[in-house]
Formats: structure tokens, sequence, C-alpha cells
């Protein structure tokens, strides 16, 4: 099967929109319990939420001080930040409903469902009382969307790009909440010594790996052996070897997955050159900065390869797609960015779109279609160009 180029980006940015919802309510739920069973004076503060989702700016143009209350709404339940889990729901449900024909189709029902009940849940699920069961609610949905889309979907190109974004999703959380915890965890000024191994343990919480570090490792979570195990363990599907494999994997059933290619082999040689026994925070941080800068360039070189236009290709070098090293960055799309990204109804198909066209009478007919009014359809252009998160 043949895509457009436009419906790989938005099944791209579908997968990555899913595992970020998960993520951030798997984090946010795990942090809430930590801060429950910490003792008074240890805790690290609500802050350290936004640090991992690097929203300080846009937090701190809304909110005055971080509250637990303050944090909390702004993850779950914040219009304004599209990082949110509501924005980002509502972001993965408009690409699944401009691709629906190559999705099975209860997809699209599960999805308009999760949808349905944040809407309505969302912002009554700041406070304590139904944080939990909301929370719960948002990660069994998503996993049963992915656990769906494994079973049920064929391994054509449509599930490659949406397991590049989940995977490329969930590299990216990884080394986030092990560069802000390690960091929090390291800075000896901030909390008592004792609680490293709770906080260690919630770190795995926010993970899902708790359990299989037990298993695997022992029953005491400490700094080095988390940190390996959370980015050597080739066999947890959340450590980032297991994600750099997989984008391996996936780029080389892809057509031009050279460039590609090139950037996930960059961070897996960067992975096996680490020494993770010697773990302390100097050297660390800066490991994990160059790695999410692989990512983001790795972010970049997909769009540029599969999904942007050619003239928008020639954008790739501007300020703000420099200044773009993280993949959850939540930088506004600069005037240059946003002329490209709303072309007006009726503009002909970028010719990449109408080069992945099928051939023959069915694909003229397809390409008399395209090039005329495709894009005066509800809905054609998706959500990825709004938010400027190294999808340019």
């Amino acid at each position: 099967m043949r895509l457009l180029s436009r419906v790989a980006d938005r099944l791209y940015w579908t997968g990555r929109y899913m595992e970020r919802v998960e993520g951030i309510a798997r984090l946010t739920q795990a942090y809430t319990h930590l801060v429950m069973d910490i003792p008074q004076g240890s805790e690290l503060g609500w802050d350290v939420l936004v640090k991992i989702l690097d929203a300080e700016p846009l937090f701190e143009s809304r909110y005055k001080v971080y509250s637990e209350q303050n944090v909390l709404h702004f993850l779950i339940a914040d219009e304004a930040n599209p990082g949110s889990i509501y924005q980002s729901v509502m972001a993965a449900r408009s690409n699944v409903r401009t691709t629906r024909d190559v999705l099975p189709q209860e997809v699209w029902e599960q999805v308009n469902e999760l949808y349905l009940y944040t809407r309505e849940f969302a912002e009554k699920s700041v406070g304590r009382r139904n944080r939990h069961r909301f929370l719960d609610r948002i990660q069994a949905r998503c996993q049963a969307i992915s656990g769906h889309n494994m079973s049920t979907m064929c391994r054509d190109e449509a599930y490659r790009f949406m397991s590049l974004g989940h995977l490329l999703e969930r590299a990216d959380m990884t080394t986030r909440i092990i560069d802000v915890g390690a960091g929090a965890l390291m800075d000896s000024e901030r909390h008592n010594v004792s609680m490293d191994p709770l906080i260690w343990g919630a770190l795995l919480q926010g993970l899902s790996a708790m359990s299989t570090y037990r298993r695997k490792i022992g029953p005491l979570p400490e700094a080095a052996p988390v940190v390996n195990f959370l980015f050597n363990e080739a066999t947890l599907p959340r450590s980032l070897k297991f994600c750099l494999n997989g984008i391996r994997s996936e780029l080389g059933q892809l057509r031009k997955h050279t460039d590609a290619v090139r950037h996930v082999e960059r961070a897996r040689r960067r992975l096996a050159r680490f020494d993770t026994k010697a773990t302390n925070w100097e050297t660390l941080h800066p490991f994990i900065d160059r790695i999410q800068l692989d990512l983001s360039n790795l972010s970049d070189c997909i769009s540029e390869s599969w999904f942007l236009p050619t003239e928008r290709q020639a954008h790739r070098g501007h300020p703000c797609r420099r200044e773009a090293q993280h993949a959850l960055s939540v930088r506004p799309p600069c005037q240059h960015c946003a002329a490209y990204s709303a072309l007006a109804p009726g503009a002909p198909l970028p010719q990449q779109d109408l080069q992945l066209l099928p051939e023959g009478a069915a694909g003229k007919a397809l390409h008399q279609l395209a090039a005329g009014s495709f894009r005066q359809f509800p809905g054609a252009r998706g959500v990825s160009g709004k938010i400027h998160r190294t999808s340019g």
C-alpha cells in the first residue's frame, strides 16, 4: 500500500500523541503517589513535572506558583498547553479522523471515545478526589488502542509510521524522566538521601518498569543499576536501547531511509559507549542532552524525508528549527513556519504527495482530484503543523 505523505505524517504524529498522553498520565500518577508517600520536608516540588516536559516558560506565563493544583491543571486540562493530556488527545483524534481509511474502524471509535471522556472529565480530575480514577482510565484506554493496532493492523507503511512515532516519543520521555529525576536526586541540598530508593522507585513506576526491575535486578532501586536498566535493557519496551533498536528496524522497511538510519545509528553508538557504572550528574546530563539532540535531529530527518514538501525542506536551517532540540518543545511556530503549514483551500497538493499516488487510470483520477479540490475537504491538513515540536 502506498501512502500520501500527509497521511504518513498524521499517522506518525498520532503515534506520538497517543504515547505522550499515556506517558504523561503515568508520570503524573507516579509522582502523585510519591508525594503522598515521602516524608514531609523531603518533597522534590511540583515543578519537577513541568521541567520534565521542558515547559517552564509556558507555565510561568500562565501561572504564578508551582503549586499542586496549578501544575496538575497545566498537565491534564489546560487548553493553552499543547502538551497537556486534553490537547494531546484532541490532536490525536484530529489526525485519526482524517486517516480512518488506513486504520481499523474500531481505532477511530476508541480514540473518539477517549476524546469524549477526556473532554468531560479532565477539568474535574485536577483535584485528588477524581485524579487517580481519571489517570487510570486514560492509561487503560491508550493501552487498549495500542493493543488493537498491534493485533489488527497489517505490518505495512501505515503501521510503521505509527510505530516510529510511538518509539520516538517513548525514547524521548524516558531520557527526560531520567535527566530531571536524576538531577534532582543527585542534588544533595534538595532532599534527604535516605529517600533515594523511594524516589528511584517512583521514577521506575513512571515508566511502568518497577516490576520488571525487581524481577531482573533486585528489590532495591539504586542509581547506577536503574540508569543502566532504563538505558540498556534490550528486552524492556521503554528502555532507550529497545526504542532505538525498534526505530532502526522500522526504518529499514521504508524507502529513502538512509539519512534517518544514519541519525539513529549515531544515537545507538553513543549509547553503547556510555558507561552507566560511573554515573554522576556531570557525565549523565551532557550525555542525555546529546541523546535528546540526536532524537530531535532524527525527528526532523523523518519529516524531511517523508512528510515535508520541497519548499518546507528549504526551511530546515531556519533558527526556529535549530532551536528545537527537544521533541516536546512547546515553542509556538514562527511566522515563517506558519506560512508553510497553512495552505489555502483548493491549493494543489505538493509534488511530493502527487508522486506517491499509484500509477494507471486510478492514479490519474486521484492526481486530478488531488491537484484540484482535495484540500477543500474539512480537516484535510491535520494538526502537526500547529504544534511546533520538531514537526516544523
